[in-house]
């Protein structure tokens, strides 16, 4: 019986043990500062391995207007009052983590990930209606919001000074990147 204990005891430790090496995934926001093929540099503070199996997605700015029903989109948003004013608009290939919710735990940012019912532009704005499960939402569309669409991306467009949304794993190596182009050559959409 003793043996026994010790053994159950042993097995407990090596699960809890195995269970802290396995880390959640980490979600790094931010400029790239240095790439050399491999190691990549967030903001000089975060370091990530970039491996063969890193998937690479590249944000091509696109207008407004190139926008239609039937697109599924992420659009963060910044609230106020009851009005939802989007930071930044992009169309993806396919649906991903449908609904609306907080974003970086703050309660006047949200983000909403939905299909478009119906757009509106008019000279100096535009309007996303926009449903999914159990819910809709009107997004006002500012001109200084960035609007993209997500395309297969390459480690090519991974340069310093290129904004960076990552997601990593416990060692730290990345698993997905999205990239944009880099803020001072990134060309405005014709509205």
């Amino acid at each position: 019986m003793k043996r026994l204990l010790l053994l159950i005891g042993a097995v407990a430790a090596l699960l809890s043990v195995s269970g802290q090496a396995q880390m959640p995934p980490t979600r790094v926001r931010g400029t790239i500062a240095s790439f050399d093929g491999k190691n990549l540099s967030v903001d000089n503070v975060v370091k990530v391995v970039v491996t063969e199996q890193t998937e690479i997605v590249y944000t091509q700015p696109i207008a407004l207007a190139d926008i239609k029903p039937g697109d599924f989109l992420g659009v963060t948003s910044v609230k106020r009052g009851n009005t939802l004013t989007a930071v930044e608009v992009r169309r993806f290939p396919k649906p991903v983590n449908p609904g609306h919710r907080p974003f970086d735990g703050k309660d006047n940012q949200t983000m909403t990930n939905a299909t478009v019912e119906a757009t509106v532009a008019s000279t100096d704005r535009g309007e996303l209606t926009m449903t999914y499960e159990g819910g809709k939402q009107k997004i006002v569309v500012p001109p200084t919001a960035s609007i993209s669409t997500l395309v297969p991306g390459s480690a090519a467009q991974l340069v310093p000074g290129a904004p960076v949304n990552l997601v990593a794993d416990g060692d730290l190596n990345a698993l997905r990147i999205q990239v944009s182009p880099p803020s001072p050559s990134r060309p405005k959409p014709a509205r």
